[in-house]
């Protein structure tokens, strides 16, 4: 298993930019499209340019996006493995195992509720 390279604080910068639904959408786009122009970006959703200015700004900062500059125009593509490595460092802090040990306890205490029913 290879060794993550995202730190505390890019976790969290990670989770903030995928938990508001128009980054998460304007990821999708730039992820669907490759490589993608800002200004083609922009034109995919109806709100003011410097709105999706801040939301790239955020994306960029959590490393989800990256940034290439030609002449006046900026160019974006999305960093799939960044989003791999979170999700994989995601499942391992609160994964499977966790998971199936919350559901088991839950059900250890339905079944003591049963149990204690029964006996009334």
């Amino acid at each position: 298993m290879r060794e993550t390279v995202i730190d505390t604080n890019q976790f969290q910068r990670i989770a903030k930019a995928l938990a508001d639904p128009r980054r998460f959408e304007i990821l999708e786009v730039i992820a669907a499209g490759g490589e993608m122009c800002c200004g083609d970006v922009v034109a995919c959703f109806p709100v003011a340019q410097s709105t999706v200015s801040h939301h790239l700004k955020e994306l960029t900062d959590a490393g989800l996006i990256e940034t290439r500059a030609e002449g006046q125009f900026k160019y974006l593509r999305a960093r799939p493995e960044v989003l791999a490595e979170y999700v994989e460092l995601l499942s391992r802090r609160v994964g499977v195992q966790q998971i199936s040990r919350g559901k088991a306890l839950a059900s250890n205490k339905r079944n003591a509720k049963a149990r204690k029913a029964l006996k009334t």
